[in-house]
């Protein structure tokens, strides 16, 4: 091949990859869009209604101390036929900060309330880790509401066999209980416990994780807690999942520091019928280590 030609065929590679990359979010513009709604039920859950009106709807549930701006990273390589509801549960981001309650039905029942005001009759729910265990709840709860759900980085609850294995691997891994629980306001987002929290196995974008921190810091320790004693509360999970029927994705990274292999063996346990994947390598926040792969395997599992 002449060396223009060859020169010319390069630059049009180049060019339909970066045509092809979705653009980053700016992470002040996705902040500034929040609406704070008043919900029947006395509390302000603020939340970002974003993608077209008549698009699938679906709603982002984020973790423990994160807020909606955890699927920044995600957003642009989402279908762009979905409508997004991005939320802060209550007790994080914008939302209200109330002394109770914070069980995953709490949490839950927000959810309802807010697909009640958008007019929201059924959605597809992807949660993250504390998130997963809502959204688990929701479709519990309100099957008829629930279309598909994604849940990531979950748990199906502690064992009642655990493995040798597995025992090893509790005993192995940090205790981040007995850290939340010595946290004092005004809490340092650049503590070494903030940082460990934050942590991960691959690269991710530090501007974005800065971010996280602080706005964890602002969260009181009383709701670091009180979440903590309630919504963590993984008791009574393997129960109740006998009560899900929407059709479920498990999503996981195999390096996982929180959600151990025991944790992903009583899911795929309670949910036969699940697909599964696990990412080699990643840890507790896939779709912020290789947002581009997580969000392939949902737009085709949602369709």
């Amino acid at each position: 091949m002449p060396p223009i030609r060859f020169g010319v065929c390069l630059l049009c590679i180049a060019w339909i990859t970066m045509a092809a990359a979705p653009r980053p979010l700016d992470l002040d513009r996705f902040d500034a869009r929040k609406v704070r709604l008043a919900l029947p039920n006395g509390e302000v859950l603020a939340y970002i209604d974003m993608g077209p009106r008549d698009g699938r709807p679906v709603l982002l549930v984020h973790g423990y101390t994160d807020s909606a701006r955890d699927w920044v990273p995600l957003i642009p390589h989402l279908s762009d036929r979905f409508r997004l509801i991005v939320v802060d549960l209550r007790g994080h981001g914008a939302s209200s900060k109330p002394e109770c309650c914070y069980t995953r039905y709490d949490f839950a029942y927000d959810l309802k309330l807010l697909l009640d005001h958008l007019g929201i009759a059924r959605a597809d729910v992807v949660g993250h880790s504390l998130g997963s265990v809502i959204a688990q709840t929701f479709g519990e709860a309100w099957p008829d509401r629930t279309g598909k759900l994604v849940l990531i980085s979950s748990t199906g609850g502690p064992s009642c066999t655990p493995t040798p294995a597995e025992l090893r691997q509790r005993a192995a891994a940090f205790d981040y209980r007995a850290a939340i629980r010595d946290l004092r306001d005004p809490i340092d987002p650049d503590s070494k416990f903030m940082v460990l929290w934050w942590s991960s196995p691959t690269f991710v974008d530090p501007d974005f994780l800065r971010r996280q921190r602080e706005d964890a810091a602002r969260i009181p320790a009383r709701v670091w807690l009180a979440i903590l004693d309630q919504g963590a509360d993984m008791s009574g999970l393997q129960a109740s999942l006998k009560l899900l029927t929407a059709p479920t994705l498990l999503i996981w990274g195999s390096n996982d520091p929180i959600m151990l292999p025991e944790n992903r063996r009583t899911l795929m346990q309670a949910l036969p019928a699940a697909e599964v994947k696990v990412f080699p390598g990643l840890g507790h926040n896939p779709f912020w280590e290789k947002p581009g792969e997580v969000a392939a395997v949902i737009n085709r599992f949602l369709g």
